[in-house]
């Protein structure tokens, strides 16, 4: 085997853990170097990659100040925190594995693309859908014409309720003026998926969605604003107890307990959630971002799709429905039942896939994307990665052309 391809954490949390480790296992990377600004999880990723001492930063821009010391630059920093890092970092030469969305401004989505493209460097943003066992399979079914012309798809994205409220309610991404809004922060994934299987540019897009539940207004008599202060806590589905203590019992499992405490035991949990985030109550939170919200898209040729996003459903795979002219497909992440109008129905098993979450990989999502860029990087071949700088690019401003339609009540057009 060649000499492991390089890389360069720039967040050590939980999605830099996930691509880091991703990138080890097979042996065709090795992690030498990680920026980090919390000790504790500094500390911790530096030992369990073995990162030299002299390659653990607490600040990113350590790293300009010393030749280039890997192939890769993996950034997973907060979603606000993207674009300098991605940009110095391209610029000195770095391919760029960035996590999505790319930046929260268009303007600083513009900036990254433009600066790899000036470096010649190779950009791919984690749009983990498009590298699944199962996405990859159904792409070949409809790009072989089983199903004749796509003609419209209906497509659900089931958060699951205690994910949003641990994201989205209490956690990183429930505010967007700390990161983004709900459909770019979380769905982004999934009209850049729609746009990679559907195969055209979206032209015009409405959409409607609002924060119905996890509001002070929502909650429950007898409710405190802590769950282990709470008199209804044994009846909340949203309970922070409920949530977070049945994962001390699966240590295979790190997130998302890693993300309230390193301290995995009963005490250490239990004085995260009286001090920290994590163990508020979810209607006295200071989260805005939307907990459900459906988008319709008009494509090129009159093909349409609808998207729904919701909180209030178990934290599944997605679920989609593909009509064409000389078929069907129905898709639940795991199989996919074609039926075809000539021969009838068929069931298509795509093999192992793991669970939906982040927790699982996203369904092999995260390890199918970790392999393509590594490959892309050490054999140069830019073709293994799905999605560019500029087509994701593309399937941000979609992205931002449904929240303007959401708030104005209109179709906007897309650019």
């Amino acid at each position: 085997m060649s000499n492991p391809v390089t890389m360069a954490i720039v967040g050590a949390g939980s999605r830099g853990n996930n691509y880091a480790s991703g990138a080890v296992r097979t042996g065709k990377a090795r992690v030498v170097a990680v920026a980090e600004p919390r000790l504790v999880r500094r500390k911790l990723f530096a030992e369990k990659y073995e990162v030299p001492a002299d390659a653990v930063f607490d600040d990113w821009r350590e790293l300009l100040d010393r030749p280039r010391i890997a192939d890769i630059a993996v950034i997973s920093t907060q979603d606000r925190d993207h674009v300098e890092p991605a940009v110095a970092l391209a610029r000195r030469g770095y391919h760029l594995l960035l996590e999505k969305p790319m930046a929260t401004s268009e303007t600083d989505c513009e900036r990254i693309v433009q600066a790899a493209e000036e470096a010649d460097v190779m950009l791919a943003v984690c749009h983990v859908l498009r590298y699944t066992p199962y996405s990859r399979v159904l792409k070949q079914i409809v790009d072989s014409g089983r199903i004749g012309d796509i003609v419209s798809v209906e497509h659900l994205e089931p958060v699951g309720w205690w994910h949003q409220a641990h994201s989205y309610v209490r956690g990183n991404w429930r505010r967007e003026d700390e990161s983004s809004f709900m459909l770019m922060t979380k769905s982004c994934h999934d009209l850049d998926w729609l746009a990679y299987i559907i195969g055209r540019p979206a032209r015009r897009v409405s959409s409607f969605g609002s924060l119905y539940e996890f509001r002070k207004e929502r909650q429950p008599e007898g409710a405190a604003d802590r769950c282990l202060d709470c008199g209804v806590e044994a009846t909340c589905p949203y309970s922070a107890l409920r949530i977070y203590l049945p994962f001390l019992d699966r240590p295979e499992k790190n997130w998302p307990l890693s993300v309230v405490t390193t301290d995995r035991t009963v005490d250490g949990v239990m004085k995260a959630l009286r001090e920290g985030p994590y163990g508020r109550c979810v209607y006295s939170c200071d989260n805005d971002v939307v907990d459900h919200q459906v988008v319709n898209i008009e494509y090129s040729g009159g093909v349409t799709a609808s998207f729904t996003m919701t909180a209030f459903a178990p934290g599944t795979h997605r679920k989609t429905r593909i009509f064409g002219t000389r078929g069907s497909i129905e898709g639940d992440g795991e199989t996919i039942a074609v039926h075809d109008f000539l021969t009838g129905p068929d069931v298509v098993d795509v093999g192992e896939v793991g669970g939906s979450t982040a927790a699982d990989g996203h369904g092999g999502g995260d390890q199918g994307i970790v392999d393509a860029f590594v490959e892309a990087v050490r054999t140069g071949d830019r073709g293994l990665i799905l999605t560019d700088g500029r087509e994701s690019l593309d399937s941000h401003r979609l992205v931002w052309a449904a929240e303007r339609a959401r708030r104005t009540g209109t179709v906007v057009t897309v650019e």
